[in-house]
């Protein structure tokens, strides 16, 4: 249900940003009924937070646009931030939706840009390093060595480690 949730959000999202408007903000009578409401259960409520709210989104996205990011993902990262800001809200800690919605929306984009670096910098053994003229390409794994020598000489240094554990437990 909240899967399907993010996905319907991301794409109201994106229409809206294709019409260039955004519902208005709600003021702050209307907000508090909202989150009264949502508190209880009540989903239409919740989903008229989220809406009304989705300016924000736009905001704080624009302060992380970067040209290596597409706007469009920064925005549905961004979309699912505030549903889960707006889904844990407590009103009881005197704090305005916003402000923590906001909060909720940049630690969702700055997780996005953590994981793409984290995973920018991974190498696999089969990446392509080179590709000759005659169309043959070199990967990682030819340039290391083959497999067998990388087994041979890790049983060769086990097999060292546990003879020298052996002299040591057994000679004084």
């Amino acid at each position: 249900m909240t899967g399907l949730w993010l996905v319907l959000s991301s794409m109201m999202v994106s229409l809206q940003l294709s019409t260039g408007s955004f519902p208005k903000p709600l003021s702050a009578q209307e907000e508090q009924h909202y989150l009264r409401l949502s508190a209880q259960g009540d989903l239409e409520a919740r989903n008229i937070l989220i809406e009304r709210n989705l300016r924000l989104v736009a905001h704080i996205m624009k302060k992380y646009y970067a040209q290596s990011a597409d706007q469009e993902d920064l925005i549905s990262i961004g979309t699912i931030g505030l549903i889960k800001g707006v889904t844990t809200f407590d009103a009881s800690k005197g704090a305005r939706l916003a402000t923590y919605a906001a909060r909720c929306v940049e630690n969702e984009i700055l997780m996005h840009f953590r994981s793409q670096r984290k995973s920018s910098q991974d190498v696999s053994l089969s990446d392509y390093i080179e590709t000759g003229t005659d169309g043959a390409a070199l990967s990682l794994m030819d340039v290391v060595g083959d497999e067998g020598e990388l087994w041979e000489t890790v049983d060769r240094k086990d097999t060292i480690k546990r003879i020298l554990l052996s002299v040591d437990t057994f000679l004084t």
